[in-house]
């Protein structure tokens, strides 16, 4: 693409990204409609009241009659193939209704037809078996999708004999402890160890000891979950993990609950029109860091002083001031949306370090972001990586530091250190250089022989492994390229990063496809947020015909589909989405990043 081209597409993605921008300040997006959240909030509904909420129900079962695939399953998006969790988990749901409506009967066959396939008998207790051997030692969803299984009468009376008993007593523990226990859920699902595990007390026997010890210990724990709970009444704003909770402490003789009653409401507020819900509520911090960044030089053209300075009001309202209710995170931190259930995490605070940093003048955003990086420097783990939400649990996938994040953060600190560090102390300085110094040696390590890395919250459903190489080593790459220019960074740190940059380009370069695009690994059908980001981490001048092939397939791929996004998102135990947003900020990215590397004549370097 010459510059017209490029100017000309960069016009018309700049103008509908202004377009969807809020009044207030942000982007909103919107998440894919999910089964599973559909699913476990039409039954923690019909648990509460099924004539009070017979509306919601309602659409709620039109919404998973109308998204079956054709071979009887379930996935995460419409878009998704099947897989055995959300499959079963509508089939639990409808089989409240088994002898209320005539056309259950048949779905349900259909359903379990594709459960069969996939050596899973729905009258069995083996089905127990199946679901925990799939999730191995995180037992975050698997006990939860095992419990609602069982309330919903799957596969029978003696279902809870066969689902582990999650240690919810432990939630009494201060928090500072938890990581030092063998928890079999990750740190950010203590509402379901809690919940989950009262009912699977109450439904299952269990010796004196630890009868009197939960007995005891139940009243604590759900004044644990009341602390936690925000306003909105969603825990993490997530529809699954809140329907989880309901649902649990109804079966438990809590009802009456003010979490209970909170929740409720919360997802009678969050179905959409067609009866649909999506996993969280929505992404609105994240993908608004998305849009700022994807501007680049291009900003001003689009977003006037006004509208950039009430985009950073924005950042600045919704940055964590004070100890976080939910985890106990220190103040500094940003979460995913702007809703009151979001958790400050490693991926939003850098992103909205950034953000801040293309918005307003370094000393207009000079508080909020020192104070962010000291957010960071508390997170960043022993091992000099990123996790997301906290410090040194690492029992778990979810909870280890990983690259992305880290990546991340390595570019968010050394650009607060170019820009601020001749008003730093001594003391600040050393400090924020050595947290970058551990980034750069976490990267180092986990690197693969390829030279890729693999993401934390990103896959691809067609890769074995649901791993995600492509996503991964393209956001990685594009943070170590824009953090090496900057002049703070001594010299034997910049040969270090462009020796993880030479190697992780070859590693992009040698898995694009033929057609010119790139999907989650070699060989896997093109996406436009893919494409796009692999483009955006190949901005050097020997990589021009490499980059122009990319461009190229975007090109076709947008006119043919316009900005059609893929299921590349990762939420909680391989539970997929996708997002508007995504699509169009990676494209936009890409295209700025291009029209930057052109020389006087408009022509792309060579």
């Amino acid at each position: 693409m010459y510059k017209e081209e490029l100017e000309q597409r960069i016009n018309e993605l700049g103008r509908g990204l202004v377009s969807d921008l809020k009044p207030e300040g942000y982007w909103e997006g919107r998440l894919s409609s999910s089964a599973l959240a559909v699913a476990v909030a039409v039954a923690a509904l019909c648990f509460d009241d099924r004539m009070v909420h017979a509306r919601e129900i309602e659409r709620g079962l039109n919404w998973l009659s109308s998204n079956i695939n054709l071979d009887g399953s379930f996935g995460d998006t419409p878009e998704s193939p099947g897989n055995v969790s959300t499959s079963l988990l509508v089939y639990a749901t409808v089989n409240l209704f088994r002898d209320k409506e005539e056309w259950v009967h048949s779905f349900q066959e259909r359903i379990a037809g594709y459960l069969a396939s996939q050596k899973i008998d729905v009258h069995s207790p083996q089905l127990a078996e199946a679901i925990l051997n799939y999730y191995k030692k995180d037992y975050t969803f698997s006990v939860p999708i095992l419990a609602m299984c069982g309330l919903c009468g799957v596969p029978g009376e003696e279902a809870f004999k066969h689902i582990p008993q999650l240690p919810f007593e432990l939630s009494l523990l201060p928090r500072r402890f938890y990581r030092m226990l063998n928890l079999s859920v990750v740190s950010y699902a203590i509402p379901a160890l809690v919940a989950v595990g009262i009912v699977i007390f109450r439904k299952k026997s269990s010796g004196l000891f630890w009868r009197f010890v939960r007995r005891f210990s139940i009243p604590k724990a759900l004044k644990v979950l009341h602390r936690m709970v925000p306003k909105s009444g969603g825990f993490l704003e997530a529809v699954p993990l809140t329907a989880f909770v309901a649902l649990s402490l109804i079966n438990a003789g809590y009802a009456e609950l003010e979490v209970v009653k909170k929740g409720i409401r919360f997802l009678k507020a969050t179905q959409r029109e067609d009866g649909g819900w999506p996993i969280d509520v929505d992404l609105s911090i994240w993908v608004t860091s998305l849009a700022v960044k994807s501007f680049r030089s291009c900003l001003p053209g689009f977003l006037n002083s006004d509208l950039q300075d009430k985009i950073a009001d924005h950042f600045k309202l919704n940055q964590n001031d004070k100890v976080h209710p939910f985890n106990g995170t220190r103040p500094g931190g940003w979460g995913w949306t702007n809703h009151p259930g979001a958790v400050p995490d490693g991926d939003d605070t850098p992103g909205a370090i950034l953000a801040l940093m293309q918005l307003q003048p370094k000393m207009m955003v000079k508080k909020e972001i020192l104070a962010a990086c000291n957010w960071l420097v508390f997170l960043q783990n022993k091992d000099g990586g990123f996790p997301t939400f906290s410090r040194g649990w690492g029992k778990l996938p979810f909870d280890q530091s990983c690259s992305d994040l880290t990546g991340h953060s390595l570019l968010a600190i050394s650009a607060a250190l170019e820009n601020y560090q001749s008003e730093l102390s001594r003391w600040k300085k050393r400090k924020l250089k050595k947290a970058v110094g551990k980034a750069l040696f976490y990267l180092e390590y986990h690197q693969k022989e390829d030279g890729s890395w693999l993401p934390l919250w990103f896959g691809n459903q067609q890769v074995p492994g649901h791993v995600n190489p492509v996503y991964g080593t393209a956001k990685v790459l594009t943070y170590l390229k824009d953090a090496v220019s900057f002049e703070w960074i001594p010299d034997e740190l910049k040969q270090r990063i462009n020796l993880l940059i030479e190697k992780g380009g070859r590693f992009l370069i040698s898995v694009q496809n033929s057609d010119g695009s790139w999907g989650g690994a070699k060989n896997i059908t093109g996406t436009m947020e893919e494409t796009a980001l692999a483009v955006s981490a190949l901005m050097a001048k020997e990589n021009r015909k490499i980059r122009e092939a990319g461009l190229k397939w975007l090109n076709l791929f947008y006119l043919e589909n316009g900005l059609k996004s893929a299921p590349i998102g990762l939420y909680f135990a391989s539970l997929w989405y996708d997002e508007k947003m995504y699509p169009v900020t990676a494209y936009m990215e890409a295209l700025c990043r291009s029209l930057e590397v052109l020389d006087s004549r408009g022509h792309q370097l060579s």
